[in-house]
């Protein structure tokens, strides 16, 4: 005969699934506004990115196309980075929570949620690849003409197979998403834990710990971003592979790492601000809901 649940046990299963709910809610609400605020910022980088324009002529651009133009394609990012961190966070905890986990291992302390961080940004690229590829389509100038709104992009890229439509460019943003995602959940926690003290706030130091750990993912995969809006931007044209891109944008870019990290500046402080408020936010958000 089966043994019935113990029903301490069962109070803390229910603990668990209902945790990792309030992840999945959290980390959407968390990340709505900060995407909305930067997005004039991710317009102006993606220009510099996809013209190798310096970052006054990205601008002036920007400002020539008129303020109506200047929220042109806020949709899928603004639905892509809501979904992104509903999927984001709340996967990344679940994750976690199976792992085995032990407070007196430095390994499951630092390493275990870097790996959960990773397994997460590898279903975000399966899940949100189509979205970018969307995404940077609309947002380049070069597009207006041929493909004026929404609808007339999703039409041409469903004509396409889907590794030269919809996930175009797929190989690099799960590496690029995957590495990011494991440095965030990697480095937050003990970046957190070396600022916060009784002098500090527990919303600052939140804010401070999302902001230094996104800089130092932002800048170590800025080159795949790079390489992802180059793939991305036009719906037809060459087909090239990752490789041959790479050789491709590396050269127009004169072999300089200085203008392959053109717009990198801009990387830093949307980086800085958006993972800044969503940590904070985030933590916040959690420690009410926990």
């Amino acid at each position: 005969m089966k043994p019935s649940p113990d029903p301490e046990e069962e109070e803390e299963g229910l603990g668990r699934s209902k945790f990792n709910i309030h992840c999945f809610l959290n980390g959407g609400m968390s990340t709505f506004l900060p995407t909305l605020v930067a997005f004039p910022v991710y317009k102006t980088v993606f220009r510099q990115q996809i013209n190798n324009q310096p970052f006054p002529e990205a601008v002036g651009q920007l400002f020539r196309e008129g303020p109506r133009k200047l929220y042109r394609g806020v949709g899928p990012p603004l639905l892509m980075q809501t979904l992104k961190g509903t999927l984001l966070f709340g996967l990344q905890e679940a994750i976690l929570h199976h792992l085995p986990l032990s407070s007196q291992s430095a390994i499951s302390t630092y390493a275990l949620p870097a790996l959960a961080g990773f397994g997460a940004g590898l279903v975000e690229a399966v899940v949100f690849t189509p979205f970018e590829r969307v995404q940077n389509v609309l947002q380049d100038g070069r597009n207006y003409r041929d493909l004026p709104t929404l609808k007339s992009v999703l039409v041409r890229l469903r004509g396409q197979r889907l590794t030269l439509g919809y996930y175009r460019a797929f190989l690099p943003i799960a590496a690029r998403n995957a590495l990011g995602s494991s440095i965030y959940f990697g480095l937050k926690g003990p970046v957190c834990a070396a600022v916060a003290g009784e002098w500090c706030h527990p919303m600052v130091s939140s804010f401070v710990s999302g902001a230094l750990t996104s800089l130092v993912g932002s800048m170590a995969i800025y080159p795949l971003s790079v390489l992802v809006a180059n793939m991305q931007a036009q719906p037809g044209g060459e087909v090239k592979g990752v490789m041959a891109s790479w050789r491709m944008l590396w050269m127009s870019r004169e072999q300089s790492v200085a203008l392959l990290y053109r717009g990198g500046s801009l990387v830093i402080f949307r980086s800085c601000m958006i993972w800044g408020i969503t940590t904070a936010l985030y933590d916040r958000q959690k420690k009410l809901s926990g």
